[in-house]
């Protein structure tokens, strides 16, 4: 049966790579809900949180096709009950209206509105929440000329997770990057040549 998933993808930062991923899900013509990359907690490596609608097996499968491309360090996937997750939702209304409705007002603070920029002609809104939380605050707002409405990607945290960073050292520890095995072959070769 067909549920939400999250797919989080650590990897190297390399130009193309996230057309290659999009390109493995277009071939199985599956869509993407949302798509975020930012930097993780490591340095030097980067994190997709991917969302979309299909059967466990699909997406099992799906994240053993985005592990094989070569920057690909892992790929969870993960459900809405085990993580937690937002995304951001920035509202443009006329200033005017907010102005004199102090019904308005009193709305957005019921719904966690934070005023962003004030206009003389406009002001944005933002909220972080759940998209059902953000589609609630467009309908309040439509009544009373709401302008413009832009929503993010979704960021997500594993909830049971010791955290990648500890994974990748434990990794680095039992299978050395190049450097590590580069250096290892140059003090042997200084050994070679001390003898």
């Amino acid at each position: 049966m067909k549920q939400e998933y999250t797919i989080t993808v650590y990897t190297e930062n390399q130009v193309g790579l996230l057309n290659r991923i999009a390109i493995i899900f277009t071939r199985r013509k599956i869509n993407i809900d949302s798509l975020n990359t930012s930097p993780s907690e490591v340095e030097s490596v980067h994190r997709f949180t991917i969302v979309i609608n299909e059967t466990e097996e699909v997406v099992r499968k799906l994240c053993r096709q985005i592990e094989k491309q070569v920057e690909v360090l892992k790929a969870y996937y993960n459900t809405n009950e085990e993580i937690v997750w937002q995304e951001l939702a920035l509202y443009k209304v006329p200033t005017e209206i907010i102005a004199e409705e102090v019904k308005v007002e009193r709305l957005l603070r019921e719904h966690g509105a934070k005023a962003v920029v004030i206009r003389k002609d406009y002001t944005v809104f933002e909220v972080a929440g759940h998209r059902e939380e953000t589609d609630n605050l467009i309908k309040v707002l439509e009544p009373y000329g709401l302008i413009e409405f832009v929503r993010s990607a979704r960021v997500a945290i594993i909830k049971d997770s010791a955290g990648f960073h500890l994974k990748l050292k434990e990794f680095e520890a039992a299978d050395p990057g190049e450097d590590a095995a580069e250096n290892e072959f140059l003090n042997r070769q200084e050994e070679v040549f001390t003898m």
